[in-house]
């Protein structure tokens, strides 16, 4: 809000937003809350901004400008909402992928750097290097709080729906540590997209993103056993699946599917929809999966795409065909070491009779996943398959 109305650094604006918080904590207890709250936040925490930009006598003008701009306490704040605006500038092209999904969670999420850093399992002090060089990098840029040109606005959504989705994932299936999830980031992710709808109801691929992070957290529940290990798909208990955001998700992606341009966000939620209105794995509809990964595979071309579709063409024709899939993707340099390459051709193995194969290729995948359930479940496969 500060940033839109009055401009400013994040840092400055981020200072005025605490003692403004600090100062309701001081006065309302005493005097009651006020009318309008947030309007006034946004005052107090402008008034202090205005004391920072003083201090800076080469900011006089800026002072001024903001002086004549300040509302009067009792006037209403304008209560739009500002998070597409603020998402896409801590997405700006200028910054790298960590750099924007740290800077979104701080900016846009409200998590501490402690809490990033805990989320990410890398040090806090990195965190803030993150935040602080993004910051740099975004001032350095000249960008300023605003919607872009339309020119720019797909490719700058895009940016926002790949950030969340790389944050939803960690949070799903967090690539490192002792725990398969990370649930306050998944939490975020999911809090943060609905929020972007809401700007954005007509977005095929923003309601499909949505519809996907529904659909994937709904199995949350059942991914791990009583003592934190990992259940795979095929095995969970369903009944503790959420029954609510599986409804909502298919819901969504059933809509948006029918009126809107199809996108790779919209092919996943609907693969997931699949998934998770089959009740029992026997019932999974994978000539239908199937055919969905054929045409993620046209539009939107990947590693862990080629993966989940030869996962796909072996259920529906078999293992040893499947088999011939993987050996064939494995030519692509970004799936090279990749532990989900031996973990598959495992599964495959196993399936075809070659027990013994399988048992190496599970010990393989174990070695080189950094997730320790992953490790545990993959050496568990593999002392089963040896016995």
């Amino acid at each position: 809000m500060l940033l839109r109305r009055f401009g400013g650094g994040f840092d400055t604006c981020e200072d005025a937003v605490q003692e403004a918080l600090l100062a309701a904590a001081t006065q309302w207890p005493a005097e009651g809350v006020p009318g309008n709250p947030k309007g006034w936040l946004v005052t107090v925490a402008h008034r202090r901004q205005t004391e920072l930009w003083r201090n800076e006598s080469a900011r006089k003008r800026r002072e001024e400008t903001a002086f004549a701009q300040l509302p009067p306490d009792q006037e209403p704040v304008d209560a739009r909402d500002d998070t597409l605006t603020l998402l896409l500038l801590c997405c700006h092209p200028s910054l790298t992928t960590v750099s924007q999904v740290a800077l979104t969670l701080r900016a846009v999420g409200g998590l501490t750097t402690a809490e990033i850093a805990r989320g990410l399992l890398v040090p806090e002090g990195t965190v803030g290097q993150r935040i602080s060089r993004a910051k740099q990098r975004i001032k350095a840029s000249g960008a300023r709080f605003g919607l872009p040109p339309e020119s720019e606005l797909a490719d700058r959504v895009s940016a926002v729906l790949h950030v969340l989705y790389l944050i939803f994932n960690e949070g799903y299936t967090a690539s490192s540590g002792s725990s398969l999830y990370r649930v306050e980031l998944s939490a975020e992710a999911i809090r943060l997209a609905r929020q972007l709808r809401e700007r954005l109801p007509e977005d095929g691929e923003v309601a499909g993103l949505l519809a996907l992070m529904l659909l994937t957290d709904a199995r949350r529940a059942a991914r791990t056993d009583a003592d934190g290990g990992l259940v795979p798909l095929a095995a969970q208990d369903r009944s503790r699946w959420n029954a609510d955001a599986i409804a909502e998700g298919v819901d969504l992606i059933t809509a948006t599917l029918a009126r809107a341009p199809v996108g790779p966000y919209q092919l996943q939620a609907a693969i997931a929809a699949v998934h998770d209105e089959a009740a029992t794995a026997a019932d999974t509809d994978w000539r239908e999966i199937r055919a969905l990964y054929e045409l993620l595979h046209t539009l939107a071309p990947g590693p862990m795409v080629t993966l989940n579709r030869i996962v796909a063409i072996a259920m529906v024709d078999g293992a040893e065909t499947g088999l011939r899939e993987l050996a064939e993707a494995e030519g692509d340099p970004a799936l090279a070491g990749h532990h989900r390459v031996a973990a598959i051709r495992a599964h495959l193995l196993d399936s075809s009779g070659d027990r013994e194969a399988a048992a190496a290729q599970y010990r393989l995948a174990a070695g080189r996943t950094l997730s320790l359930p992953e490790r545990r479940y993959l050496e568990q496969r593999a002392e089963e398959l040896a016995e």
